[in-house]
């Protein structure tokens, strides 16, 4: 295909009604159907959406609640609706321009296609960085509740070490169609935690947090009118909490049919996502009973953010070599090397860095709005670049992706300030902690 041929790009992979021709993803995917070794094409769409399900319900679903206490009720679920609707019509995007472009296993391989090598490098690093960043907070979160279960019955560093082992044991299984099951699992507890969470905080006489005698205000606000920077910061936890239709992308080289993936995407930004605060609001017996049965769903949902990344680097090395889908030594050693090297990155990052909950918000700013903002809107114009001059409607169409582009970029600038002045607060006033702590994270 020229780079030029607008036309070629668009139809080739396509049957003459426009539907994606298995036998042409087939041939030209990352990976095919091979007795020789794992069969990583194994996934149907029912397990996709669960993967899917899973990759957007795993950590930042528990800062939505602070955000529409930020927002205001009103602004706040404005915000959760607009953001969900806009990006699972990228996500859709991405999908598509992935079916078209059937070579492409990440994003990174789709931006080296607008913009070679330069767009394929950067891109890369940008999603090796955000995704490490991702397991650090996640092994951070399994931590608290390992604390909470536990009372605190260890140093905290030892169950962050348990944590980025149990992760990496998670994520180092090859195939997504293996990951598939344990998923269901992991949703599964996942989901039931939250349930008994908002039962129980709905019997309560009184919120944990609010004084034993007299009144008290439950902080209800329909309207709000917060700061720049906070406004901001909490739009932006809003955005981030269903912004990772980039994760997406490698599941599609491993579906069955990837035709079927804008079902299984359209279906996962369909279900309603449950927001919940801190599972301690919730009181020490139901805090306790809702970590334990969240925890399996925490290490299965930070496990395939690192299985995603581990794979990026695995087929980057591998890819048109027999060692990709072959049970050669240099494939495993690739595989578990790739695991090994970045749940060890996750820990260090976790231990070793006291600012990494602004870190997560900064990664939020610089990798999510352009992986689901940004980078969406300009493959979809590469590839439908003959629409700047068609029709007025087709004309009207072209130049709201180029508004999404523009969003993103004030996702970017906005976000990325409000992290950096949020910051220079906490070290202003000492709430910035000390690397390699021992003490407790949970609030037991």
């Amino acid at each position: 295909m020229e780079s030029g041929d607008t036309k070629e790009i668009v139809i080739e992979p396509c049957r003459s009604n426009g539907s994606p021709d298995e036998g042409v993803l087939e041939e030209k995917g990352v990976f095919r159907h091979s007795p020789n070794g794992p069969d990583f094409r194994a996934v149907s769409w029912q397990r996709a959406t669960i993967i899917f399900l899973k990759i957007q319900f795993a950590m930042s679903i528990l800062s939505v609640p602070e955000s529409l206490a930020t927002l205001g009720a009103v602004g706040g679920a404005l915000s959760i609706v607009g953001w969900e609707v806009l990006n699972t019509y990228t996500a859709v995007i991405l999908g598509e321009f992935r079916n078209r472009h059937p070579e492409c296993h990440t994003l990174s391989d789709m931006c080296g296609v607008v913009l070679p090598r330069v767009g394929r490098e950067l891109v890369g690093i940008q999603i090796l960085v955000a995704q490490v960043i991702i397991t650090a907070a996640g092994i951070v979160s399994i931590s608290t509740a390992f604390n909470a279960l536990s009372h605190h019955s260890t140093c905290t560093v030892a169950f962050n070490a348990i944590a980025a082992i149990l992760i990496t044991r998670f994520s180092s299984i090859r195939t997504l169609a293996h990951l598939g099951w344990i998923t269901w699992v992991g949703f599964a507890t996942f989901f039931i935690a939250i349930f008994i969470f908002v039962m129980s905080v709905t019997q309560l006489d009184r919120p944990v947090g609010a004084p034993a005698t007299g009144e008290f205000d439950l902080g209800w606000i329909a309207i709000a009118s917060p700061t720049f920077t906070a406004g901001m910061l909490t739009t932006a936890n809003i955005f981030i909490s269903s912004s990772r239709s980039s994760m997406y992308l490698p599941v599609i080289s491993e579906m069955r049919r990837p035709s079927k993936y804008q079902k299984a995407a359209l279906l996962a930004g369909a279900i309603i996502r449950i927001a919940t605060p801190a599972f301690g609001s919730g009181g020490p017996l139901f805090k306790k009973l809702c970590y334990g049965l969240a925890l399996p769903g925490l290490v299965i949902g930070v496990g395939i953010y690192q299985h995603v990344a581990a794979k990026l680097i695995f087929v980057r090395l591998l890819r048109d070599s027999h060692h990709l889908q072959e049970n050669t030594a240099v494939h495993w050693i690739t595989w578990l090397g790739a695991n090994l090297l970045l749940g060890v990155l996750g820990f260090v990052i976790a231990e070793a860095v006291p600012i990494l909950n602004y870190l997560l918000g900064l990664a939020g700013s610089l990798c999510f709005a352009p992986f689901s903002l940004m980078y969406p809107a300009m493959l979809w114009m590469y590839d439908f670049r003959a629409w700047r001059h068609g029709t007025k409607s087709k004309q009207a169409i072209y130049w709201l992706h180029a508004f999404i582009i523009l969003l993103g970029g004030f996702m970017v600038i906005g976000g990325t300030y409000s992290v950096a002045v949020t910051l220079r607060e906490a070290y202003a006033d000492g709430s910035i902690g000390k690397p390699f702590s021992c003490a407790d994270n949970s609030g037991s």
